[in-house]
């Protein structure tokens, strides 16, 4: 059994730690560097990604998860995405760089404007899971404005990646924990 860490210092966690479970995963909520010993991979959930950058820095966690993450796959939702890309707009902020990615805040506007879309998937990730839609489920989500040439995109809706991945490390604008869909979390169990 694959034991996912799952960042629980802020975010939907709890539905994670629902999804990777039905998927097959042994969960571990991290909220101390030293929680992240013996983990095959890392989930960062979704939530407000300045107020998470805080919890990191004040709980002395933005290093250790930084260097966790460069040796194992990590999977990024929405704040979680933010967290991952190399640059970050709207405004500017830290992160750990780990996708060649560009990433625009809040882009689709303010909690009201979110909103739910079936998005058809690239061939590439049916191949690696099933057919079918995946039903997206953006909150204050952000853009991908760029990826990379190394940047495999497995989903677009509306023109922009929401799914992506390079190497290891998996991102995704949307929220697929909240949906009964697990293929999403399957992917990135395969991952380790």
């Amino acid at each position: 059994m694959k034991r996912v860490g799952i960042l629980a210092l802020q975010g939907d966690f709890e539905r994670h730690q629902k999804a990777v479970e039905s998927a097959g995963g042994v969960v571990f909520l991290v909220r101390r560097a030293e929680e992240l010993n013996g983990l095959d991979g890392l989930i960062l959930p979704g939530g407000e990604s300045t107020t998470m950058l805080k919890l990191l820095e004040d709980e002395k966690l933005f290093a250790p998860v930084r260097e966790f993450c460069q040796r194992r796959p990590a999977f990024g939702t929405c704040a979680g995405a933010i967290l991952l890309a190399q640059e970050v707009s709207n405004p500017s902020q830290a992160s750990f760089g780990l996708i060649d990615m560009a990433v625009e805040r809040n882009a689709y506007g303010r909690q009201i404007d979110s909103h739910v879309l079936a998005v058809h998937p690239e061939p590439e990730f049916a191949r690696r899971t099933s057919e079918g839609d995946l039903e997206c489920v953006f909150i204050r989500a952000p853009i991908i404005r760029r990826v990379g040439a190394d940047v495999r995109v497995l989903a677009s809706a509306e023109g922009a990646p929401v799914l992506v991945e390079q190497g290891p490390h998996l991102a995704a604008t949307f929220h697929p924990e909240l949906t009964p869909d697990l293929r999403v979390h399957q992917l990135f169990l395969k991952k380790l």
